[in-house]
């Protein structure tokens, strides 16, 4: 496991999984570490599941795929803010967007750029919400094939 020289770091702009951000931040530095900053931007369903002939005009005019690149734009910007904002003294941050399942892709993010670690804030979900909403950090950790660290958020979200 050591050294530790690739941190990723998942984040949805929320308040409580900014504690994530940070911590990878900080481990970043102290161990001169380069901080992949992640966010997974949920896939556009299609407009609708119907035959070609029969899909209304206004359901034929929306372009899917130019939608997620406007979203996958707009996301890049955003982390590169945050890391601007944010994240000073941080060597080396690759910030990255990626379409799809967000636990998914954070675990293929890992291994495609070989990670030493995945740090991961939970939102502290308990009962029907975390039934319903799930975990991403908790199949983050059962899927990904490395050590991840999770980081409570500040407030508990029930």
């Amino acid at each position: 496991m050591l050294p530790i020289k690739k941190i990723v770091c998942s984040t949805d702009f929320s308040d409580a999984g900014f504690p994530g951000v940070a911590a990878a931040a900080e481990l970043a530095r102290h161990l001169d570490a380069t901080l992949i900053l992640v966010h997974v931007v949920s896939p556009v369903p299609p407009p609708m599941s119907v035959a070609p002939d029969q899909v209304p005009f206004m359901a034929a005019a929306f372009d899917v795929n130019l939608y997620e690149d406007e979203l996958v734009k707009h996301y890049q910007h955003q982390l590169e803010e945050l890391v601007k904002e944010k994240l000073g003294g941080v060597k080396t941050c690759c910030p990255t967007v990626r379409i799809g399942l967000a636990a998914d892709e954070i675990v293929k993010v890992a291994h495609d750029e070989k990670a030493d670690l995945i740090v991961i804030a939970t939102h502290g979900r308990t009962g029907w919400r975390h039934m319903v909403f799930g975990s991403v950090a908790e199949r983050v950790t059962r899927t990904a094939q490395r050590p991840v660290l999770v980081v409570p958020s500040v407030g508990k979200q029930d």
